[in-house]
């Protein structure tokens, strides 16, 4: 009986054993399940490739834009905007506001300068923390609005159908808008200072999240995750997508045919550019001025 006594401690402490090293291998799992998705970008790498006669500076050209959930109310929104990982990120304060959630990303090309911006005409788009986080202030028709790139095309289509105008203390002119007849630059580095999007992803932000006085942070190309951000994409798991640290070499040809960088458009692009394009409602206490071609980049 004393035998039997004796081997029943044992055999319960072997039993307490094996349970806790099969659960600490399960948490290590998990631990490095959510490594993978909160750990900070790697650089991305870029290269150069040239569509028709314009080069451009590019990250991975096959990143997406994505939503992740609705927003439940737009007003609670902040973006995000990382030059590290080419993206900019849509948030949304919890309702209790003591949490944020991640709602959607989009690719992005900010300034052919990655450095903050110093002075007028550096090619940088300028940087800040979040506690001077800039402001969106005025949300503008540019459909109608041309730019010189002065690198031969001339006076083109250059903004998409917005510009969101951002308060860069300092420094005027900076907002985010489209990539009309410069979408291979998206992700990338091109720019003369502004952000721009996808025109079709511009038109989503637009619609879905933006608003005047909207908190803008843009953070240095050297800038990891804030803390915060860890903890919305972590809440994610496996939904969330992190940016490829590898470079996909797009498809030059079929840019080309698609007519995004201004070469002569096809019959079958004259006929979907006669379609008249549906732009999305404004929300009530935004207002658009009166088309203003000054302080544009």
């Amino acid at each position: 009986m004393k035998k039997i006594l004796l081997i029943l401690p044992v055999v319960a402490a072997a039993i307490i054993l094996t349970a806790c090293n099969g659960e600490k291998k399960t948490d290590e799992k998990k631990d490095v399940e959510k490594a993978v998705v909160v750990s900070d970008t790697t650089d991305i790498p870029t290269k150069e490739i040239t569509v028709g006669t314009k080069t451009y500076l590019v990250a991975d050209i096959n990143d997406s834009a994505k939503v992740y959930k609705e927003a439940t109310d737009p007003r609670r929104c902040f973006f995000v905007i990382s030059k590290k990982e080419y993206r900019l990120y849509v948030y949304e304060i919890t309702p209790d506001g003591k949490d944020t959630a991640l709602v959607a990303h989009f690719p992005v090309c900010y300034g052919k300068n990655p450095a903050d911006k110093q002075k007028s005409g550096d090619m940088a788009t300028p940087e800040c923390t979040p506690d001077s986080a800039f402001k969106l202030t005025e949300i503008k028709d540019a459909s109608t609005w041309e730019h010189d790139f002065g690198d031969g095309r001339g006076p083109i289509a250059a903004y998409g159908n917005f510009f969101l105008r951002l308060e860069t203390p300092g420094f005027t002119g900076v907002g985010i808008h489209g990539s009309t007849n410069n979408e291979p630059s998206v992700p990338g580095r091109d720019s003369e200072g502004c952000i721009r999007l996808r025109d079709k992803d511009l038109d989503l932000l637009r619609a879905r999240f933006a608003f005047i006085s909207q908190k803008v942070i843009i953070k240095g190309i050297n800038q990891g995750k804030l803390p915060f951000e860890m903890k919305a994409q972590q809440a994610l798991g496996n939904l969330y997508q992190a940016p490829k640290a590898g470079y996909v070499t797009p498809d030059t040809t079929a840019m080309v045919s698609n007519n995004v960088i201004g070469e002569k458009p096809s019959k079958e692009e004259i006929e979907r550019r006669n379609i008249k394009v549906k732009v999305p409602p404004m929300h009530k206490q935004d207002i658009i001025l009166k088309e203003d071609n000054n302080n544009k980049h």
